[in-house]
């Protein structure tokens, strides 16, 4: 490729190069250059390549959406994700960054502009890339896919790719790229400098209350995976020393040296698997390890508050980089394993629960509850705290935003077609056995059985109580009923996928475990994260009353949010752990609302910047997946407030136990006794509470950001909100992989360096 450079100021746009061409930029004539723009040229063989993966990607989708019946071939989900989500990503991103981002790598990042070597650091773009992805890629994209594959299968494939890819990623990246550019500020805070001081309001309160609900359930489905499962709890509890000698690695012993260190912690992760089945075997590991779910649930709230206040690179960065690997690994050779072997999908497109709302595994029709019930892995308000939270606080260089916030995104929601496939190809009845409520279940194989005999045709035609405790024995526990959550679920089919891949040895305990500890190193990743970045959220609250809270480095004020934040949602799992109905069954529909209610949020804070910027023309862009996901958590809001329904609305919950009460019953429903029926008024006020109070903060922030965006279009456009531009002295590669121009540019500052 030819090559010009380009030295005009960075409050200029940088000329657009052409085909073949590399244009390299500078802020000091005395340094190699601080960013590189190339425009590749189309060949032959890009085409073809293209037209490929558009071929693979409509056949995919021809096969998912057109065949019926008992007989769909897994592989098919596979293909049609991929091609959706390379050609999103190859085109539709690009779109984006050229005409409403316009990323400039001469300015000066956060990272580079506050460096304090804590919470502000410029990172590795690949080591920020798991970091970003493991605290995203939570719960959301394992458990939503499989509570919903009781509704079928089809609208919940649609809605994880393409959702992803025209709704998801751009609320990921918009809200990335403008925290970055705003000195990594918070979306409460973002939207109270944006909105003014009623919508700024509504929306921090919202944010930090949402936070507090999403952070619990996700610590909540920990509790359920890990609960009486000693080899569980010594592997999971094996990856903070790792990820602690990672970091003292990578910061003191061998500084920048990246792959040696993965390859290490890779190893000691493996092993610490294989380790956990042999402490599972013997006595003391058995009374060390076999934790009850309230003592789980305390360890996590100290866990949480420990690496909130920890330096960065210590604890969570390496640690998410280490369940990265993991994440990622098991993803691809699950996706692999199902190209082999090709499992057939034993769910129909559509079950009679899409339409009657009547559901064993949670109440609700297919709209509006598929679409808040399958959350993280297409559209998910938790991402754009992370987005505004860690991420833009680590970020090298603005082009970077890309693959992190977009790309990110993609492959969160390959995680989530993932999961729905291992889901949608277990047997049915023991789908159902699983993840319906102990109230329905009886607690026991026996019991479980005769409840989906009463099913029918869409549970499978039953399963034998003889059946159920086979399926337990063979992934090594001693029952798999009403194991709700959803992440023993995805492990079962983990395993019995990768079980098939190899004929003649039966691993499927193995694989059922590391399917469990990768699902909690997911979770566990996000509830580390989430709870530091709702401490910044928090101190950025606080820091409108008292300046210093703003300040990064006091440690006082870190402290005192971190506590309050830690307590907060620590409340909320300790109430579902003790839930007679079920946390996760209960709890579930009020995070998978929480978390699109806050999506809402941090598209209308997108809309407003991107009004004000007065590029009103690509408003669409975020635009769009507003009106839709406002259109579908309102009603979903309005359903769980307001419906008679029992198993529907919190309050006709909360009504029907309050009257038994004072009937004088000393139990009813699931409730065993007067103390559970108690704790079931209780639970179901506190969830309806929250609802109202969700519903009505974030229709205060639309109607705000409404009035803002009308009078910013109105007016032209309106004074930026940007921090001021600092020109940057550093240079990072754009994206995973390095191209030879930046190979080269990386020597040219290495030379200087030395």
């Amino acid at each position: 490729m030819s090559s010009t450079t380009e030295a005009r100021p960075a409050h200029q746009d940088p000329r657009e190069p052409l085909p073949g061409e590399t244009v390299e930029l500078f802020t000091d004539p005395a340094q190699p250059p601080v960013g590189l723009l190339q425009k590749p040229k189309w060949t032959p063989a890009k085409v073809v390549l293209w037209v490929l993966i558009g071929l693979i990607g409509a056949t995919g989708w021809s096969m998912v959406a057109l065949v019926r019946g008992d007989h769909v071939n897994a592989v098919w989900f596979v293909a049609s994700a991929v091609g959706t989500f390379l050609i999103g990503y190859r085109f539709y991103s690009k779109f984006i960054e050229r005409k409403l981002l316009r990323p400039d790598d001469r300015r000066a990042t956060p990272a580079e502009v506050l460096d304090n070597g804590r919470d502000f650091e410029p990172t590795d773009r690949r080591v920020l890339f798991g970091h970003h992805f493991a605290a995203i890629a939570g719960a959301g994209p394992l458990v939503g896919p499989v509570l919903a594959a009781q509704m079928g299968y089809l609208l919940g494939t649609i809605w994880i790719i393409v959702g992803a890819v025209a709704a998801g990623a751009v609320q990921d990246w918009l809200v990335l790229f403008f925290s970055m550019r705003r000195r990594g500020r918070s979306l409460g805070q973002m939207a109270r400098e944006e909105f003014g001081v009623v919508g700024g309001v509504a929306a921090l309160v919202a944010t930090l209350a949402i936070m507090s609900i999403i952070i619990a359930v996700l610590a909540l489905i920990v509790v359920n995976a890990l609960a009486e499962s000693p080899w569980g709890i010594f592997s999971i509890a094996m990856t903070i020393p790792i990820a602690l000698f990672m970091g003292v690695y990578l910061r003191f012993l061998r500084p920048g040296r990246i792959s040696e260190v993965s390859f290490i912690g890779v190893a000691l992760l493996l092993f610490a698997i294989v380790a956990g089945g042999w402490v599972s075997q013997t006595a003391w590991g058995i009374e060390w390890f076999t934790l009850d779910k309230t003592t789980i649930a305390w360890a996590l709230i100290g866990y949480g508050f420990i690496a909130s206040i920890l330096p960065v690179w210590l604890l969570l960065a390496p640690r998410d980089y280490l369940s990265t690997f993991m994440k990622i690994g098991t993803i691809g050779i699950l996706a692999i394993a199902i190209l082999i072997v090709q499992p057939v999908v034993q769910t129909p497109a559509f079950t009679e629960f899409a339409f009657n709302g009547k559901g064993p595994v949670f109440a609700g029709t297919l709209f509006p509850f598929l679409f808040i019930t399958i959350a993280c892995g297409a559209l998910s308000g938790f991402h754009a705290l992370i987005s505004s939270g860690t991420t833009p606080k680590l970020i090298q260089k603005e082009t970077q935003t890309r693959i992190i916030g977009y790309g990110g995104m993609l492959m969160e929601s390959f995680v989530a077609i993932m999961a729905l496939v291992a889901a949608i190809s277990i047997d049915r009845g023991l789908y159902f056995a699983m993840n319906a409520p102990i109230a329905l279940t009886g607690g026991t194989a026996e019991t479980a059985s005769r409840f989906i005999s009463g099913l029918g045709n869409v549970a499978g035609g039953g399963i034998t109580a003889a059946q159920l405790n086979q399926a337990a024995q063979a992934v090594g526990e001693t029952s798999l009923v009403s194991r709700s959550g959803g992440a023993p679920t995805l492990a079962v089919g983990i395993a019995n996928i990768l079980d098939r891949v190899i004929p003649g040895l039966d691993l499927r305990a193995f694989w059922y475990h590391f399917a469990i500890m990768f699902e909690a190193l997911f979770i566990l990743t996000t509830v580390d994260a989430g709870t530091r970045v709702a401490r910044f959220m928090l101190s950025d609250t606080l820091g409108n009353l008292n300046q210093r809270f703003r300040d990064p480095s006091w440690r006082i004020g870190a402290w005192i949010s971190s506590v309050i934040v830690v307590a907060a949602w620590g409340s909320i799992l300790l109430m579902g752990v003790t839930d007679p109905l079920g946390g996760i069954n209960t709890l579930f529909p009020l995070f998978g609302i929480a978390n699109q209610l806050l999506a809402a949020i941090a598209l209308s804070v997108c809309v407003a910047i991107v009004c004000k910027k007065g590029l009103v023309k690509w408003v669409w862009i975020p635009g769009v997946p507003l009106l839709v996901d406002a259109v579908v958590t309102l009603t979903a809001s309005y359903q769980k407030i307001f419906s008679s329904t029992p198993g529907l609305g919190y309050w006709a919950q909360n009504g029907v136990y309050r009257a038994a009460l004072a009937e004088g019953k000393t139990s009813f429903g699931a409730a065993a006794s007067t103390e559970a029926m108690q704790a079931v008024v209780r639970n179901t006020a506190v969830q309806g509470t929250l609802s109202i109070l969700f519903a009505v903060l974030v229709v205060i922030v639309l109607a705000t950001a409404l009035r803002v965006s009308i009078r910013a279009v109105r007016a032209g456009g309106e004074p930026s909100t940007e921090s001021e531009i600092v020109d940057s002295h550093l240079y990072a590669p754009r994206s995973l992989m390095t191209t030879a121009e930046e190979r080269a540019v990386q020597k040219r500052w290495a030379d200087v360096a030395r």
